[in-house]
C-alpha cells in the first residue's frame, strides 16, 4: 500500500510539472506577401487547434475587412485544411498522417500586416497499453483530459486577447482619423469665413464708391 501510494504521488507531480510547464505555440509576427511555418505531429488521429487574428496595418491610414488566407497542408504537401479572406478565423482538424505540416499565409494588402498565429495539437495517451497496475490507467487518462481542457481555455483566450488588440487599434485609428477630419473641416470653416468677409467688404465698397459718383 505504501509503494502504491508513493508511485501515485510521483507520477502526479510529474504530470503536474508537465501541465504547468507545457508551453504555447503562439507567435506575432509581421507578413509582407507569404510567410510560412512548419509544426511536427507525432502522431495520426490527433486534433490540431488553429487560430490568427490579422493585429493591423503598417499605415494608420489603411483599413480593410480583406484579410488574409491562410493553407495548411499535410507533410505529403496535400491541402488539409484553408481559410480565405478572413480577419480572424479558429478551426480545428484531425491529422490524417503524422509529420511536419505547413501552414502558409498570404497577404494580399499592398501594406504590411501583423498577424498573431496559434498553433495547438491536443493528443490522449493511452496509459493503459504500458502501465501494468489497472487502477493507475483511469487516473492518468483523467489527467491527460485535464491537461487537454486547461490548454483549450488557454488557446482560446489567447485568441480572444489578439481580437482584442485588434479591435483596441482599429478604435484607435478611428479616433485619430474622425480627430484629423474635424480639425480639417474646422480649418474649412474659417477659411470660407474669412473669403466671405472680404467679399462682403469688396461689394459694399463699390456700393459706396457707386453712390459717391
Amino acid at each position: 500500500m505504501e509503494w502504491l501510494s508513493w508511485r501515485t504521488v510521483c507520477c502526479l507531480s510529474v504530470l503536474c510539472t508537465v501541465l504547468f510547464l507545457r508551453p504555447v505555440e503562439g507567435i506575432r509576427f509581421v507578413i509582407d506577401r507569404e510567410e510560412c511555418f512548419s509544426h511536427n505531429v507525432e502522431y495520426e488521429g490527433d486534433t490540431v487547434h488553429v487560430s490568427f487574428v490579422v493585429i493591423k496595418a503598417d499605415t494608420p491610414w489603411h483599413y480593410s475587412e480583406e484579410g488574409v488566407d491562410l493553407v495548411v497542408k499535410d507533410p505529403n504537401g496535400a491541402q488539409v485544411r484553408d481559410s480565405r479572406d478572413k480577419t480572424s478565423d479558429k478551426f480545428e482538424f484531425i491529422v490524417q498522417k503524422r509529420g511536419v505540416h505547413r501552414f502558409c499565409f498570404t497577404n494580399k494588402s499592398p501594406y504590411h500586416e501583423t498577424i498573431d498565429f496559434d498553433v495547438h495539437v491536443g493528443h490522449f495517451s493511452y496509459f493503459e497499453q504500458h502501465a501494468k497496475d489497472e487502477h493507475f490507467a483511469p487516473l492518468f487518462e483523467q489527467i491527460a483530459k485535464l491537461d487537454e481542457a486547461l490548454y483549450n481555455i488557454q488557446f482560446e483566450q489567447h485568441w480572444l486577447e489578439a481580437q482584442t488588440d485588434r479591435q483596441a487599434i482599429l478604435n484607435e485609428n478611428m479616433s485619430r482619423r474622425a480627430v484629423h477630419k474635424a480639425l480639417f473641416e474646422s480649418a474649412a470653416l474659417i477659411v470660407a469665413s474669412v473669403i466671405q468677409v472680404y467679399l462682403l467688404r469688396r461689394l459694399f465698397e463699390r456700393k459706396l464708391g457707386t453712390s459717391r459718383v
